[in-house]
């Protein structure tokens, strides 16, 4: 079964290191620009198979893509000095207008992983380019808030003294500020979040909760400040869900992938809790959120379409 990742530097390197060390799929292709860069990353895992999985990882282009059941898109470019947001937004369009076509030339029946950033708008365009290739949008995925998510329980949990695993939260919309943590949507083994804190005797006022909002939305602020990139919180995201759909796991995940409207805005590509399998999104679960959650989303909606708007698309 082969993986296909375009864009070598951290995230589609870790990325591919980390498939080795859970021993997902069976040949991992890296694709970049930087061929020396890509050569050198795969050699580098390479040499981890012995210690992990047998699974061979190599370096090539994208006729080398040819029958990989999924292909994550890591590629883009980095932001520049004085350029705003939506000079940023051009540059990777353009990248994705060379890069999606390439993909699906050779590999017509992979699912597409987006990763890069921001992931919401990036992802609505490789839709775009892979629906004037017969694509539909259901194989077309962005990795979306499912790392805020894992943050959320990850940060809950620790809170409740809990293991995160059994913290069924959820991060909703842009994966950017506009993120919207569903409280009223949580739910901590068999109960719903505030009757846990009840039965377990755990204090969770506002103040506690502003305080989980803002460790989870300055996560990668922080990171980013301390060491320059995230890279290893996303990486095991994009294996998550390569898992889920590799192995038809039909796993609930908040991935983003276009949708004909949510809420009342049209033709946009937020995160939502849907189930993932082995053809890609599946459906989308109903929300049940508080007037203030649903509030909230739909402004976050409108966030990632008014940057659609500003690219024309």
């Amino acid at each position: 079964m082969k993986i296909g990742i375009v864009g070598s530097g951290s995230v589609g390197a870790t990325t591919a290191y980390a498939l080795v060390l859970r021993g997902i799929g069976r040949e991992i292709v890296l694709v970049d620009i930087q061929h020396d860069r890509a050569q050198a990353e795969a050699e580098d895992i390479l040499h981890a198979v012995p210690f992990s999985h047998p699974l061979m990882v190599r370096a090539g282009d994208y006729p080398d893509l040819a029958g990989a059941r999924a292909v994550v898109l890591t590629a883009g470019v980095a932001q520049r000095p004085g350029e705003t947001r939506l000079q940023l937004l051009e540059r990777n369009a353009q990248v994705f207008r060379r890069v999606v076509p390439a993909v699906l030339a050779h590999a017509p029946e992979a699912i597409l992983v987006v990763a890069t950033n921001p992931v919401d708008v990036m992802t609505h365009l490789a839709a775009q380019e892979a629906a004037a290739r017969g694509v539909p949008p259901h194989r077309i995925i962005g990795s979306g808030t499912t790392l805020d998510t894992a943050r959320f329980r990850a940060v809950l949990g620790t809170y409740l003294d809990v293991d995160p695993h059994h913290v069924h939260g959820y991060v909703l919309g842009e994966h950017g500020d506009s993120e919207v943590l569903a409280w009223s949507a949580t739910r901590v083994g068999t109960l719903p979040l505030e009757a846990f804190c009840r039965h377990r005797g755990i204090h969770l006022d506002r103040e506690v909760r502003d305080q989980v909002e803002r460790t989870v939305r300055q996560a990668a602020y922080r990171i980013i400040q301390g060491k320059g990139a995230t890279y290893y919180g996303i990486a095991a995201a994009l294996v998550h869900i390569l898992q889920a759909l590799l192995a038809d796991r039909r796993t609930i995940l908040t991935v983003c992938t276009p949708a004909d409207r949510v809420l009342d805005v049209a033709d946009v590509t937020v995160s939502l809790p849907r189930l993932v399998g082995g053809q890609g999104v599946l459906g989308a679960l109903p929300l049940h959120l508080s007037p203030e959650e649903e509030a909230a989303l739909r402004r976050s909606a409108q966030v990632i379409r008014s940057a659609l708007d500003e690219l024309g698309r």
